[in-house]
C-alpha cells in the first residue's frame, strides 16, 4: 500500500486507520454483476408435451398437461 500522510490536522489512530479501510476499499475493482439467472418458466423444453403412448388414458394425455 502506498504511504499515507496526514497533512494537517490532528488525526487519531482509529480515524487514520478508518481512512485507510475505505481508501483501499475504493482501489478494489468492483465485481461484476451476477447474469440472471433463466427461471424454467422461460424453458422452451416446458412447452414441449411428453410422448403419446396408446392405453386407457391416452385422450386425456394428449389434452391435459403434465
Amino acid at each position: 500500500m502506498a504511504e499515507l500522510r496526514i497533512i494537517k490536522g490532528d488525526a487519531t489512530a482509529e480515524e487514520v486507520a478508518a481512512l485507510a479501510v475505505v481508501l483501499s476499499l475504493r482501489r478494489q475493482e468492483p465485481e461484476p454483476p451476477a447474469a440472471p439467472s433463466r427461471g424454467s418458466w422461460r424453458s422452451p423444453a416446458r412447452a414441449m408435451r411428453k410422448p403419446l403412448f396408446p392405453g386407457k388414458s391416452a385422450w386425456r394425455d394428449s389434452a391435459l398437461p403434465r
